[in-house]
């Protein structure tokens, strides 16, 4: 017996439930995540299309390419540009109500696949790196600080970018599948020790991972060389590129277009009203208290600041 055979039956069985006898979509970066879902799909699904975005000198496109090749799937390139991420970005905003920069530069890919794609199932790999240390911050911490990079990735998963990508998915008419959500899952991954999961250096990240994927006939996927989604589709350069061809910085960039849609007051304002960053959680949290209070961000941003000129000191704060 294998030694995670439990958990392998588990992300397959769930892939399964989400596309036997369908055809369907998977957003492809060409990594051990979505090339495992894709294998899986392959055996149970009607049909299953690869879809990548990226520059077409990115690393994603060149890996997902390579990869659905060696899975024998049909394969998409989700094409941005220069030209197009202006427009990309814009078209992302008014869908989700999204102002920031970091998970707009993340969630793009996903966007992009859901626009070109046919099929209407579409399956991610999103969730591994949270619940299988895949996260390079999670690498050389103490115990304490470990645990609260894995907590914090999980609860930005659950409660900024599930959202996010829900809506896009909707949007565009699509069911969004998450294998590595499946609560069987979750609930196999939290039988494994802990010790077995967490990685001691970069390149044993995700470990249990690997072994799953050589366990279940996939060895090819065990060792892919993955970046994370922004980087390795170019998308950050891409921003940061039209960001300085206007003289700007990438936040102000985003702000601009934000802006210029007219949603200053509309969900998720943050680098855009002011100049602040904000950690994705807080601001959730925040979004919470706020619309059982019936206001707006810029209500709120500016009783702030009319006490702060008043008192003349935070001390109201303590």
């Amino acid at each position: 017996m294998a030694k995670y055979e439990a958990l392998g039956n588990a992300i397959e069985s769930a892939v399964r439930k989400a596309c036997e006898g369908k055809e369907v979509g998977v957003a492809f970066s060409g990594g051990m995540d979505s090339g495992l879902v894709a294998a899986l799909a392959k055996k149970y699904a009607r049909s299953v299309t690869c879809y990548t975005c990226g520059t077409d000198d990115s690393f994603d496109v060149a890996a997902g390419k390579e990869l659905a090749e060696k899975l024998g799937l049909p394969w998409v390139h989700c094409r941005i540009s220069e030209e197009s991420i202006e427009n990309d970005i814009r078209e992302l905003i008014q869908v989700t109500k999204v102002s920031d920069p970091f998970t707009i530069s993340y969630e793009l890919q996903l966007f992009t696949v859901c626009r070109t794609a046919g099929e209407p199932i579409i399956l991610t790999g999103q969730g591994s790196d949270e619940y299988f240390g895949g996260c390079a911050r999670s690498v050389d911490e103490d115990d304490k600080e470990y645990r609260a990079v894995m907590d914090w990735g999980v609860e930005r998963l659950m409660k900024v970018s599930v959202p996010c990508e829900l809506a896009i998915a909707s949007n565009y008419r699509k069911k969004l599948f998450y294998p590595y959500l499946d609560g069987e899952v979750i609930r196999q991954v939290g039988l494994i020790d802990p010790d077995e999961i967490r990685p001691r250096s970069l390149e044993n990240r995700k470990m249990v991972l690997k072994t799953v994927a050589s366990d279940l006939g996939f060895p090819v996927l065990a060792h892919r060389t993955k970046k994370a989604s922004q980087y390795g589709s170019a998308t950050t350069d891409l921003i940061r590129d039209a960001a300085r061809a206007k003289g700007i910085r990438y936040n102000q960039f985003i702000a601009g277009i934000y802006e210029s849609l007219g949603l200053r007051d509309a969900n998720l304002l943050r680098d855009a009203a002011v100049d602040v960053r904000m950690d994705p959680i807080l601001l959730y949290d925040a979004e919470q208290v706020l619309g059982k209070l019936g206001m707006t961000h810029s209500e709120a941003v500016a009783e702030f600041y009319r006490k702060l000129a008043k008192e003349g000191n935070l001390d109201f704060l303590r």
